[in-house]
């Protein structure tokens, strides 16, 4: 293999900074010193670092800080950690967007009442028709032409699915949602 490349030191780059409040300004001032970069005029940063500010220039592209009400190439947690802050900047300043993670959810949304289908499959609701018939396992599963082992399978589906535990609750939400009909 050849000779191996050294990464090179990052360039500092020219920060413009804005806040509506003093203090904060200050301190995002400080901050972007010691992430060895400079401050700099708005009309001559490479990118503007905002906090609480109603508005934003068009020039240069900017990482707000917090909630606004506009679209800034970059958008971060007012809460960011200093590393988080210098990669924005030096993103943002490269012409490229970066916005906050989402919170990734580790659940399911609820169903929607609404939803009519209920994500039933169409043998599923077959069963529920049998269900809301009276049929036992055995009865169904001869009426479909299918095994008892399956009906059960399918009964314990659309249990899971509609979020019932018994037979007769399956059957009137299978009405309300107008999935059978007696």
């Amino acid at each position: 293999m050849g000779a191996e490349i050294a990464p090179a030191s990052p360039i500092p780059l020219r920060v413009a900074v804005l806040s509506a409040d003093a203090a904060q300004r200050t301190a995002l001032a400080m901050l972007v010193r010691k992430l060895g970069h400079t401050i700099a005029d708005v009309s001559d940063a490479d990118v503007l670092l905002a906090d609480g500010v109603s508005a934003l220039p068009d020039h240069p592209p900017a990482v707000m800080l917090g909630r606004g009400d506009f679209d800034a190439a970059g958008m971060l947690d007012s809460d960011a950690q200093p590393a988080l802050v210098d990669a924005a900047l030096r993103a943002v300043a490269a012409g490229l967007a970066v916005r906050r993670r989402e919170p990734v959810s580790t659940h399911f949304a609820a169903l929607d009442e609404s939803d009519q289908a209920a994500l039933l499959t169409p043998r599923e609701i077959e069963v529920l028709v049998a269900l809301s018939d009276g049929l036992s396992n055995k009865a169904a599963a001869r009426r479909l032409d299918i095994s008892q082992h399956t009906v059960k399978f399918h009964v314990e589906s659309i249990f899971r699915k509609l979020g019932v535990t018994t037979r007769a609750e399956a059957v009137a939400k299978g009405l309300r949602r107008g999935l059978v009909h007696l």
